[in-house]
């Protein structure tokens, strides 16, 4: 993989995330990819300057009109009366436009770029149709068994279910399910970041034991974990949840899988606060989103923390 474009999809046009890229951009002078932001570039503009960032823009029309060391983008129309506004249905159709029209760039790409989007609200954007961008972006590219994935480079976690309700949890998870994960975990590390990943996985029942007369751990996770040690990778387990994110055990592995949202994200967020980003495996690109929402209630008041955008950006550059 050849990266040499980092496109970026501005998204919520009511979000703190102009404030974010303009604290970013203000200190970044010296660009190692090109830089392609995809939104309205006029309501981009306003915002940084009220927000007091002055930051070049190159206007684009095309792909090929990008370069380097300077900030290109390429106008998405949105008709706008406020620099700032509340979230609701009215961007929708510019934000998915916005989206199309980085899907359209990352295939004409061809692996040369990877994604990062800016937020959207789940509430009016999403709406019920999907429950997060990684699902929408699957249904956009046809795209199937898409893994999110919470990196850290001293460590990553990666939940078997996404954003389904807990009591869902049990119908979803499989050995099937759980291989696929575990292989296509370890060819991410192996051919992007050329690393042989050492991967520990989760039980699901506390300390993986169950009075049930079905027992996930025994039916499902230890006969994929067995089958995968034949491939000769590196995986143990499972583990018990509530004890493994000690010290003792953050040296020993490079990816825990849990089996669901809440089990691996909470430890990982308190570990490493905003110092990790959202990558989601499995799409025909590698899709980046740093940890933060829309965060309506700090809008226009420059205060919000753009840790994981910058880690985000610290990753991609690291890459050849």
């Amino acid at each position: 993989m050849n990266i040499k474009f980092i496109i970026i999809v501005l998204g919520e046009p009511y979000s703190t995330f102009s404030e974010i890229l303009g604290k970013y951009f203000k200190i970044n002078k010296k660009l190692k990819k090109k830089i392609v932001l995809i939104g309205n570039s006029n309501l981009f503009r306003n915002q940084l300057k009220k927000l007091n960032y002055h930051l070049l823009l190159n206007d684009i029309n095309h792909i090929d009109n990008a370069q380097k060391d300077k900030i290109n983008i390429l106008n998405i129309k949105f008709a706008q009366k406020k620099i700032f506004s509340k979230i609701s249905k009215k961007s929708n159709t510019y934000i998915e436009k916005s989206f199309d029209k980085s899907l359209e760039i990352l295939k004409q790409l061809k692996g040369q770029s990877i994604l990062i989007n800016g937020p959207v609200s789940k509430k009016y954007f999403l709406e019920k149709k999907f429950s997060g961008i990684t699902e929408f972006l699957s249904k956009k590219t046809k795209s199937k068994n898409e893994i999110m994935l919470i990196y850290n480079e001293k460590l990553s976690v990666s939940p078997l279910t996404t954003h389904i309700p807990i009591k869902y949890v049990t119908k979803k998870i499989s050995k099937e399910k759980l291989t696929k994960s575990i292989l296509k975990i370890r060819e991410f590390y192996k051919s992007l970041l050329k690393k042989n990943v050492r991967i520990a996985i989760l039980g699901l029942n506390p300390h993986c034991e169950t009075t049930d007369k079905f027992s996930e751990e025994e039916k499902i996770i230890i006969p994929a974990i067995n089958y995968i040690k034949k491939k000769r990778i590196k995986i143990e387990g499972p583990f018990p949840a509530d004890t493994f994110f000690l010290k003792k055990n953050m040296n020993k592995y490079d990816v825990v899988i849990g089996m669901y949202h809440d089990q691996v994200l909470t430890p990982i967020k308190t570990i490493f606060n905003f110092n990790a980003i959202n990558i989601t495996i499995g799409l025909p690109f590698i899709r980046i989103s740093p940890d933060h929402g829309p965060n309506s209630k700090m809008l226009g008041k420059n205060l919000s923390d753009p840790s994981s955008f910058n880690y985000a950006m610290k990753f991609i550059n690291k890459l050849k």
